[in-house]
């Protein structure tokens, strides 16, 4: 009897955890399907590619191109990603392969901070540090007189922030790599250096990727450090020093004023939907290839 109820109770609670995996997963579908329901307005007058690649924004006489934000978003999130993967990966090479354990124990924690620390202290920093640093050496260094809020302010401050998701990502991966084939480098008498690029980073490269890819999901739908740094100016960036305005800032900077405009909540739904999306299917290919790559170790 004593067994039976263990069995029985073990098969509830199985089916419990499942019942909750799968609403966690159904979930993001409701999302989806809420978007596109309140998208369909704008959707039902005008064609999806009128609406993502126009750059006629003029809500008042129902414009709504998303072009400037969509691309304001990927300027702002190249860049940020340009400065934050090559740093990153220095930075999880040395945790990985050259610090003492006493510096990679104390550097943990350190980086699980950066990346707990709320977005609106990063967007503040931005403020108070990178903005001014743009506006008087950095543009001026080169022929540029701009306000500092920018693409390359919101970039600093995105990298920033990415970075700790990258390097935790990394390290763990380079982690993986078998602690033979580092030996059987080094026997064949590489330096540390030769093994590290020629057989740790080759090795560790589908998870690199993944690794990337999560700190572009997360840079890609970021809101408040952006918003508080890329200037807001709905149009295309040409350079760096430009200002941007991405598509998460758009959201909150307008979801619930002027929404008596007609369509205006339906363009800002559609937005969002983009966004979702985007970053779904980042989260979604970096998550299959760390699964993959954990079970190609075991």
């Amino acid at each position: 009897m004593g067994n039976r109820r263990r069995v029985l109770a073990d098969r509830i609670a199985g089916r419990f955890m499942l019942l909750l995996s799968v609403s966690s997963g159904l979930l993001i579908c409701v999302m989806a399907w809420a978007l596109l329901r309140r998208s369909l307005p704008i959707l039902a007058v005008k064609p999806l590619s009128a609406v993502l690649l126009s750059d006629d924004w003029m809500p008042m006489r129902g414009a709504f191109g998303l072009f400037p934000f969509i691309m304001g978003t990927i300027w702002v999130t190249a860049a940020a990603v340009l400065i934050a993967v090559p740093l990153s990966l220095l930075a999880a090479v040395y945790l990985s392969e050259y610090a003492p354990a006493a510096v990679r124990s104390a550097a943990a924690p350190l980086v699980d901070l950066l990346a707990g620390i709320p977005s609106v202290i990063y967007g503040i920093w931005g403020i108070l540090a990178i903005v001014p640093l743009i506006k008087n050496r950095v543009g001026p260094l080169f022929g540029v007189h701009a306000t500092g809020y920018s693409v390359l302010a919101g970039g600093v401050v995105l990298a920033v922030m990415i970075a700790p998701v990258i390097i935790h990502v990394a390290a763990e991966v380079f982690a993986a790599v078998p602690r033979e084939m580092r030996e059987a480098s080094l026997a064949l008498g590489a330096t540390r250096w030769q093994t590290v690029r020629h057989v740790v980073l080759r090795r560790a490269r589908a998870g690199l990727f993944a690794a990337v890819g999560l700190g572009f999901s997360r840079a890609f739908g970021e809101t408040m450090a952006v918003l508080m740094v890329a200037g807001n100016v709905a149009r295309v960036p040409s350079s760096v020093f430009d200002p941007a305005y991405p598509l998460p800032a758009l959201i909150a900077n307008n979801y619930g004023e002027m929404l008596s405009i007609p369509l205006y909540d339906a363009a800002l739904m559609l937005a969002a939907l983009v966004l979702l999306l985007v970053v779904l299917v980042f989260n979604v290919v970096s998550r299959i290839v760390l699964i993959r790559i954990e079970g190609g170790l075991r």
